[in-house]
């Protein structure tokens, strides 16, 4: 309750080489707010917290592996309960929206954000934003508190509905401010969070003593000096059907090739993790390895060899792997997503049209894709 959340960074160079990447703060701009003890402190059901309330100054490091003679490197704020806090329980009014894609979880971290509030912190008014950043100005909020919040951890998709865009940063800010709201959390992936750092620039500009706290939604994993990001393990989980489904299938007919794209727009964290855990993979393509078609050591050699040795093969690759092979090819235009996304050419159609045609290799391919059905397939697995 403490800190506004995860928007802009701001560099604080110090002695030895140590660089602060630190969060805005209310007091950047609100130097003489008062502050009060966390109310963690009197909540019996909670009186072995106040032993581990975080220091101030504590900090994390980018890096776990150093040189002894090498700088301190970049370090990041430690999260975690502070003994002091800039709001009193009764004096907030919370709001939650969810923003972009869908993901494993969403429900899950609501509840968890609203029963945390109310049991913890004693917060009882808290509302739900409905549609995403236009909900804002645009759609009727909801009430949440921990009995209607109680079961959706077992739904999927959103129950606070979400969409991508809309985002008008000067109507959110009224509505922020008329609604009386002072603590809002935006889970969202990278263009939500973007508009968050927007959102609590605007409020800073106002002198608003509301706090905006940033919860990255990614089923990539790919968030530094964190062990893993909400909706990961479940979309490990559920690759393996379609690996396994790839794999049957392919031992099923002479030089059968199974092909499974993954999600994993600039990192590889889902296809490698569900190669390792599937140990029927042959190839795993990550868009943090570089890879090429022909020649000596390219992809379509390798396939050559496997068919071979094996008579089959399954190959997982992220919706982000070779990118640039696939816009030298279709000379793609750089277009982008309601949220300022990247939109990504379909690499797993444009590898399965190269395997198809190549008079080297008599192969029947099977291809299957949990990339845009995903918020259909993780529905009822939650």
């Amino acid at each position: 309750m403490g800190n506004p959340g995860d928007t802009q960074m701001k560099l604080a160079t110090g002695e030895g080489g140590y660089v602060l990447e630190d969060v805005p703060h209310l007091t950047d701009y609100l130097p003489d707010l008062p502050s009060y003890p966390n109310p963690l402190q009197d909540n019996p059901a909670y009186s072995a917290v106040k032993q581990y309330f975080v220091n101030d100054d504590d900090t994390v490091t980018q890096k776990i592996v150093v040189h002894k003679d090498s700088p301190r490197g970049v370090h990041f704020r430690r999260a975690g309960p502070r003994q002091r806090v800039y709001f009193e329980s009764d004096e907030v009014h919370a709001c939650i929206v969810t923003c972009g894609g869908l993901c494993p979880g969403l429900n899950t971290v609501i509840r968890e954000i609203v029963c945390g509030l109310c049991h913890m912190y004693g917060v009882k008014k808290i509302l739900g934003i409905d549609g995403g950043y236009r909900g804002f100005y645009s759609k009727n909020t909801v009430t949440l508190t921990p009995k209607v919040v109680n079961d959706i951890h077992k739904r999927g998709g959103t129950v606070l509905g979400t969409s991508r865009g809309g985002h008008d940063t000067s109507k959110i800010v009224d509505s922020i401010q008329d609604r009386g709201i002072n603590q809002v959390y935006i889970l969202g992936g990278d263009g939500t969070q973007r508009g968050a750092a927007v959102i609590f620039e605007e409020i800073r500009r106002r002198g608003l003593k509301v706090a905006v706290a940033g919860i990255p939604k990614t089923i990539d994993n790919d968030i530094p000096v964190i062990d893993k990001s909400f909706g990961f393990d479940t979309a490990v989980e559920e690759a393996q059907r379609a690996i396994n489904a790839a794999h049957v299938e392919s031992l099923s007919i002479e030089n059968g090739i199974g092909l499974v794209k993954l999600m994993g727009r600039y990192s590889g964290f889902i296809a490698m993790y569900a190669t390792l855990a599937s140990r029927d993979v042959d190839c795993c393509l990550i868009p943090e390895s570089p890879f090429y078609l022909e020649g000596s050591g390219g992809l379509y050699e390798y396939i050559e060899k496997r068919l071979k040795e094996n008579g089959h093969m399954v190959i997982v690759i992220a919706e982000g792997a070779g990118q640039d092979l696939v816009s030298e090819s279709l000379q793609s235009m750089d277009q982008q997503d309601a949220s300022g996304n990247k939109l990504l050419q379909d690499v797993g159609l444009w590898i399965s049209h190269g395997i198809k045609v190549l008079p080297s290799i008599d192969a029947w391919l099977s291809s299957r894709c949990l990339c845009k059905i995903y918020t259909e397939v993780f529905y009822h697995f939650v």
